[in-house]
């Protein structure tokens, strides 16, 4: 998704995440209006089926790397041992097992958004949504940020909707949508530069 700040793309991906409830209409889940459920079940639905990644990562600087991995799987009321577990193979996974054990702020900024891709992942959620995953990354560690949102896509199969300026990462996707004047359009390759894809990082 690509539009200029302020258009609302960071409010459409909230309410996909029922972060934030719309004005009006509804969001489908398997033919069901989620914003008809009790706030239990859509905690439960959020922390289950729903994975998130932002541009500042929000980790908690007082836990480890593999703690804030664990989180989700302890608030589903997994065991801690079977959290660990989880967390250490999904850390492997991003290349990140010889850090599981530093604090945040000993991990580097692409190490730390790494990090916030694993909790994100942990619980092998279908959708994941990321709002600006690569902007506030240097080119190179954007750049291997993006393969493993493309690798997770392939090899787990989960949908990815992703918010960015980057038109490097747009152009990757199999699907590009522009919001402008309140309307959600879909473009082409060729299109996303015309339609003014903000500060581009090549």
């Amino acid at each position: 998704m690509v539009g200029a700040s302020g258009v609302g793309k960071t409010t459409f991906l909230h309410i996909i995440g029922t972060l934030d409830r719309p004005g009006a209409g509804e969001v489908l889940h398997n033919g069901e209006n989620v914003f008809t459920w009790p706030d239990s079940k859509l905690s439960q639905y959020r922390n289950a089926q729903l994975g998130f990644v932002f541009q500042f990562h929000h980790l908690l600087p007082e836990f480890s790397a593999i703690e804030n991995v664990m989180m989700p799987c302890l608030v589903a009321g997994i065991s801690s041992a079977e959290a660990r577990s989880r967390a250490a193979d999904i850390l492997e996974y991003l290349g990140l097992s010889n850090r599981e054990n530093h604090r945040v702020g000993q991990l580097s900024g692409g190490e730390q958004q790494r990090v916030a891709l694993a909790r994100a992942m942990v619980q092998r959620p279908g959708l994941l949504l990321a709002d600006e995953p690569t902007g506030n990354l240097d080119e190179k560690t954007g750049e291997q940020v993006a393969k493993l949102l493309f690798t997770l896509n392939r090899e787990y199969g989960t949908t990815i909707i992703v918010v960015t300026h980057n038109l490097t990462l747009a152009r990757k996707m199999d699907r590009c949508i522009g919001i402008t004047d309140g309307t959600a359009v879909e473009l082409s390759s060729d299109e996303l530069v015309r339609f003014g894809v903000g500060a581009v990082h090549v």
